[in-house]
């Protein structure tokens, strides 16, 4: 009788606590809806148990000019260029929310959809690193893609493939590609050990590659310049990859490279503010700062410490603790905001990295000291979830900034084949210009939903104007969404916590 009633009263000290908690999004809904958005942005020959039914096969002659099999991938937003380095860091954020929070996603029933989702990519990547040291960076250009509004399935526009190699190096994208890889390996080690050894494989060649040939991939790729310049510079890529490659293979000669280089290539020099796919310090030195609490990298305490202190500055400056103006501006209703063009890839990235360091606090029995106070890791925790709801609709617009999700949400997504018809409803050829004339001008919501995207979002008043015209704030990227994956399987977890044994 007594187990019982302690039971019972577990239950409803369980139930009063999320009785009293605010709007309950359905955080399970949030998580499927994003995985589906990666089946919407794929080009190549399209899987049987494709589930987005409004796209069709597209990009089925990539790399046939340059006589290599570059079919496949992700296209990154609303066009049809495939660029490697957004890519690449698509797919290295899926692999890290699937590494931090593999067991909650699993809880949903979603873990085979994720795998899936990192895997169209990394099948990619294998192909498009055609040696040792050559990785295809991109396929098709941005100049003449933007020329046409078409759908993937009906593209006429150049399909052009440029690479790096010795001769053209690119550091960052290849250090990129070397992360997503060895991020990916980690993840498929237990379930698919062969293609988790040829994954590290192809990650540890990219790397040296990256290493021995030094440069900035936009200087060798000039085509990019205009859309994803690296103005990082390709420094923290290669200590990225080389973070990354230790925790997949816990070879010394990897951290060393972190640490010996920790001070030339800005590891511990940069304070940075926005954690991104062209800036990665943050996400670096947050990964580094947990390394302290291992006992075989005491000897490496000094310089693991000055990692740790620039991660708590970005930390600090999301939570508006920092000195004078190092802190991230915010809206008027709280959402982080960085800067005009695409913002919700900067909140996206800083909630990821704001919770799992909550829970590194929270393991380790510690808090952030900044200069304006102390923060534990609940008031961390709460500020990363008051982002998430955001962006699910607690904001002044009650808006939904996940396409798809709850009752109002954008419906004139800037994406060529979310706004014409579908290709498996109209085989019709739409050309270059059509696609401007019929689709593009309509006043109307998409045709197609493209579920699970997360779009550019609201300015920094909170304002959002919701026309397929305005890509600053209603294009989406994969980006923005991958970094949430983890995020939506966690609080759905917290939620809807396992039921207690029965008794």
């Amino acid at each position: 009788m007594k187990s019982f009633l302690h039971h019972c009263s577990i239950l409803l000290l369980l139930s009063t606590i999320f009785a009293s908690s605010a709007i309950a999004f359905d955080y399970a809904d949030a998580l499927q809806k994003s995985l589906l958005y990666f089946e919407a942005q794929r080009s190549g020959r399209l899987p049987y148990n494709q589930r987005v039914t409004w796209r069709d096969h597209s990009g089925l002659t990539d790399g046939l000019e340059e006589g290599v099999d570059l079919v496949g991938g992700y296209y990154d937003a609303g066009d049809h260029v495939k660029f490697g380095l957004p890519m690449a860091f698509t797919v290295t954020m899926l692999s890290w929310s699937v590494l931090e929070y593999g067991e909650e996603i699993s809880y949903v029933g979603e873990m085979e959809h994720a795998f899936e989702a990192i895997k169209w990519g990394t099948d990619y990547f294998i192909k498009a690193h055609t040696s040792p040291n050559v990785l295809w960076a991109e396929v098709g250009d941005g100049d003449t893609d933007h020329y046409c509004w078409q759908r993937p399935e009906d593209m006429t526009t150049s399909r052009r493939a440029f690479k790096i190699d010795e001769n053209n190096p690119g550091s960052d994208l290849a250090g990129e590609t070397a992360a997503a890889m060895a991020a990916a390996s980690i993840v498929f080690r237990k379930n698919n050990p062969h293609y988790s050894h040829l994954l590290l494989h192809h990650a540890q060649q990219l790397f040296e590659f990256g290493e021995k040939y030094r440069g900035k991939y936009d200087k060798s790729v000039g085509v990019v310049k205009n859309y994803y310049a690296s103005v990082s510079g390709y420094e923290d890529e290669l200590l990225w990859a080389s973070l990354w490659l230790y925790k997949a293979t816990d070879k010394e000669e990897y951290l060393e490279y972190v640490i010996n280089k920790a001070n030339s290539f800005g590891g511990i020099g940069w304070a940075i503010t926005e954690f991104s796919w062209d800036v990665k310090f943050a996400g670096l030195q947050i990964i580094a700062s947990k390394l302290l609490q291992k006992e075989k990298h005491k000897k490496h305490h000094h310089i693991l410490e000055q990692y740790r202190s620039k991660a708590e500055h970005y930390i600090c400056s999301c939570l508006n603790k920092n000195n004078g103006n190092t802190n991230v501006r915010r809206t008027p209703a709280g959402l982080l905001y960085v800067r005009q063009w695409n913002n919700m890839q900067y909140v996206s990235t800083a909630t990821f990295l704001l919770t799992i360091y909550s829970d590194f606090l929270s393991k380790s029995n510690q808090k952030i000291i900044c200069h304006g106070g102390i923060i534990d890791h609940e008031e961390l925790f709460n500020f990363a979830k008051s982002q998430v709801d955001y962006i699910l609709g607690s904001n002044p617009r009650n808006m939904s900034y996940l396409v798809g999700f709850g009752p109002n949400y954008p419906k004139r997504v800037h994406h060529r084949g979310a706004s014409i018809v579908s290709y498996r409803e109209n085989k019709g050829f739409i050309g270059c210009t059509q696609g401007y004339d019929y689709w593009y001008n309509k006043d109307g919501p998409n045709p197609n939903v493209l579920i699970g995207a997360i779009v550019g979002g609201p300015d920094n008043q909170d304002d959002f104007n919701d026309d397929r015209a305005n890509y600053v704030q209603t294009e989406a990227c994969t980006y923005n969404t991958a970094p949430l994956v983890g995020i939506f399987a966690k609080l759905n977890f917290l939620n809807n916590p396992p039921l207690i044994a029965s008794f």
